[in-house]
This record gives C-alpha cells, sequence and structure tokens, in this order.
C-alpha cells in the first residue's frame, strides 16, 4: 500500500471523512469526555475500518453497531469514557483488554498506552482485528485466544484491565492480576441492570465505584473457533 493509498484509508471519504468526526468528537466533548489525548486518538482513529463496509456511512454516529457473532462495536462515548478512567491516574504501561472484538477499542487503547494485551474469546473476531491493526501499523498489541473470565495470568501483573463484555460478577481472576495501584474499568450486572465500575487496587484490598448505568453484551466462558 502506498503512502497516498494509506492516508485515503484512514481519511474516508463522504460519511467516513475528517469532517464527520469531528462532529462526532464535539458530541463526546459536549457529553463530558475531556482527556484530550483521548479525544485526538479517537478523532484520528478510522473506526469506518471497524466495520462492515454496509454500515461504514454509520461508523461516526454515537452508538454500537453489531459486528457479527452477536457482538458489538462499543459506542464511541463509551470507548472514551472507558479509556478516559484507565488513563485518568496518569500514564499507563501495560494494559490489558477482555474482549478484543472489533479492534476497535484495541486500536485505540494502543495509542494511548506502551502495551496491550487483548484476550478475545471468537476467534474468526480476533483474526479479523489483527488484521486490521496492521493495517493502521499499530504494533504494540500482543493477542490472546482464550476466556476472558481467566484473564492472561501468565504475563499478569497489569496496570490496567479494560473489560468490553458486561460481567454477572467482578472475576476473580481479574482482580487478581491487577498490579498495586493498578485500575479495573468492567460493567458488571446482568440483563437491563448493569453498572459501570472503576476498581482500584490499593494497598489493603480494593477500592470501587458506581459510574452510571450501561448497557454492554455478555461475558461469556470459554474460546469458540
Amino acid at each position: 500500500m502506498t503512502r497516498e493509498q494509506d492516508d485515503m484509508l484512514r481519511r474516508g471519504i463522504g460519511m467516513t471523512s475528517q469532517r464527520t468526526r469531528e462532529r462526532l468528537i464535539q458530541r463526546l466533548y459536549e457529553e463530558g469526555v475531556s482527556n484530550t489525548r483521548v479525544l485526538e486518538v479517537i478523532r484520528q482513529t478510522p473506526r469506518h475500518l471497524f466495520v462492515d463496509e454496509a454500515l461504514a456511512h454509520r461508523a461516526y454516529e454515537d452508538t454500537a453497531l453489531p459486528i457479527g457473532h452477536n457482538q458489538t462495536i462499543s459506542q464511541p462515548y463509551m470507548v472514551a469514557r472507558m479509556s478516559e478512567l484507565l488513563l485518568e491516574a496518569g500514564p499507563l504501561d501495560k494494559v490489558m483488554e477482555i474482549g478484543t472484538g472489533s479492534g476497535y477499542q484495541t486500536a485505540v487503547l494502543s495509542q494511548l498506552v506502551e502495551r496491550v494485551f487483548s484476550v478475545e474469546r471468537i476467534k474468526v473476531l480476533q483474526d479479523r482485528a489483527k488484521e486490521r491493526l496492521v493495517e493502521l501499523n499499530l504494533r504494540n498489541v500482543v493477542f490472546r485466544w482464550g476466556d476472558g473470565w481467566e484473564g492472561w495470568p501468565a504475563l499478569a501483573p497489569y496496570n490496567g484491565i479494560i473489560v468490553t463484555a458486561v460481567a454477572t460478577d467482578v472475576p476473580q481472576a481479574l482482580l487478581d492480576q491487577l498490579a498495586p495501584g493498578g485500575r479495573l474499568v468492567i460493567p458488571v450486572g446482568s440483563g437491563e441492570v448493569q453498572q459501570l465500575m472503576l476498581i482500584i487496587r490499593e494497598e489493603q484490598g480494593f477500592s470501587r465505584r458506581v459510574l452510571g448505568a450501561v448497557r454492554f453484551v455478555p461475558l461469556l466462558n470459554g474460546p469458540l473457533a
């Protein structure tokens, strides 16, 4: 791919153009996202590459979109908000993502932290996500096909963990893999009752903040080819 082709790929045309992205960034700012680094990364990341071509014209709407296999690409506001919460206490070196999905949140994180370790149970989704990140020359992500409830203990501890599907309760394995001072952002609940939580590993135990109602697909057990 030439540099010109790469630039066109990133910029998009029509409903995926830079002007459309600017409207999205303005909306996120008005909704309370204030971290300028997060907003700039959202502005520069071509979300239209992470959805099916038939939905590309909706890529910069502030809404979740289907990506197949009963999964969705998260709402841009939620990607921005969860990323902002992870970075609230300063830069992070090592972040684990539970739920690669389309790879969009992965791509955003990879531009905000030093290293991302991403776990996905649906292999075909993760394979597509890998291809997209290679297209965008994002090389600081390592992938694992496996059970998100288990995390990635072999490479623990992590300074931050982000979970992009709702768990019925907070997985103990993820708490165990959080470094001292580390931050876990996770939706918890079931059905219509889901809450976004920020959990911080303190010197003694964990502190927890409930940040409001959310809606995510469920965090399921076991890898799926």
